[in-house]
């Protein structure tokens, strides 16, 4: 069975430009990684569960804030290249990421060491163009930024440069 994954691509739009909230991931094996790498706040789940449950909860594990009120897009599941399937949900708002903080997951670094350190799960979060976005985020999330671009409610904005 695919393990499952759900998370929340909230998104605004400033001057007739939509923008996505993305994150990047923490720990010492992206510290100096950057295009490509970025991910929309997610999180794994369990079979039966509600994914929009668990984009929720794992919005505000990741992000340190909660979900903004606003309309939800559905944008149904996509199986990643892992194998992984992404449920994803388009939220339409605005949130200050000033006090963003994330949980945080243990880990021996440097390997081999025997010393086990905390590193935050997610090290940074971002406001970015949809055309930012597409050179950020992975390459498997990619298909959210085109049935974000797909739905009506942004119909006549641009993705930016």
């Amino acid at each position: 069975m695919s393990k499952l994954s759900a998370g929340v691509l909230l998104y605004r739009a400033r001057g007739g430009v939509v923008e996505v909230l993305i994150a990047h991931p923490g720990g010492p094996f992206w510290a100096r990684k950057d295009d490509g790498v970025w991910s929309i706040p997610k999180g794994e789940y369990a079979h039966g569960d509600d994914p929009w449950v668990a984009a929720q909860r794992e919005f505000s594990e990741e992000i340190g804030l909660p979900v903004p009120a606003g309309p939800r897009i559905d944008f149904g599941p996509h199986k990643q290249p892992s194998g992984k399937v992404v449920t994803a949900f388009g939220v339409h708002g605005d949130l200050d990421i000033t006090d963003a903080h994330s949980n945080t997951f243990a880990m021996e670094w440097p390997k081999g060491s025997g010393t086990v350190r905390e590193f935050p799960e997610v090290d940074r979060v971002g406001w970015f163009s949809v055309a930012q976005a597409r050179t950020k985020l992975l390459k498997g999330q990619r298909v959210f930024l085109d049935r974000l671009m797909m739905h009506s409610g942004v119909a006549g904005l641009s993705e930016g440069t």
